[in-house]
């Protein structure tokens, strides 16, 4: 139903990536937050491929309520390689790509913000694609939940029938686990946008 609200995920290339972060918290007066796993899903030719997550060393304090919703702790944090020692790694996976990114305004901003802190550069890319953002006039249409950034993933993993790959870990979020929701989530809607 509403199909036609879903062209836009209908014109997402073949392949792409999808990027996720989990981090310290939320910006706050002391600014963004910093990143603490961050999570790429290799879409391949319409197929969900790989996923890797890279675990960074945050330099600010990871919050109580961070912890409860990633499970990690600033003392398995401490152990973690820096952002910038991965970052060839992770701008490999960028380089050329549509990255998608359910929320946008808040993982792609932070991303920027360790670039800059660290000297490095974003490799060239194809743009960022927010799948929560897209996905606003469908779920509206649909009356499902959605706040000011659009419906969350959680409420359209329910609604389409995909597998909460979170449910395996009693919840919990991981950049990984989120990355790979949120490919599964963006292939099922664009093959409900192309159903005839």
């Amino acid at each position: 139903m509403y199909k036609e609200l879903l062209w836009i995920f209908t014109q997402l290339p073949d392949d792409y990536i999808v990027l996720d972060t989990e981090t310290t918290g939320l910006p706050d007066d002391n600014g963004l937050p910093d990143i603490v796993t961050l999570g790429i899903t290799v879409v391949r030719n319409r197929t969900v491929a790989e996923s890797v997550e890279f675990k960074a060393r945050p330099q600010k304090h990871i919050s109580e309520e961070a912890q409860r919703i990633h499970g990690i702790t600033n003392e398995q944090a401490v152990e973690f390689e820096s952002f910038d020692a991965q970052w060839h790694q992770i701008a490999d996976y960028l380089k050329d790509q549509l990255i998608v990114i359910h929320n946008a305004s808040f993982d792609w901003p932070i991303l920027l913000d360790h670039v800059a802190r660290y000297g490095l550069s974003i490799p060239p890319i194809q743009g960022v694609f927010c799948s929560q953002k897209a996905a606003i006039p469908w779920a509206q249409a649909m009356n499902l939940p959605c706040s000011h950034r659009g419906p969350s993933l959680d409420v359209l993993t329910k609604v389409l029938g995909v597998e909460n790959l979170r449910d395996k870990k009693d919840g919990v979020h991981g950049a990984a686990i989120d990355s790979r929701q949120a490919a599964e989530v963006a292939e099922v809607m664009r093959r409900s946008g192309n159903m005839d």
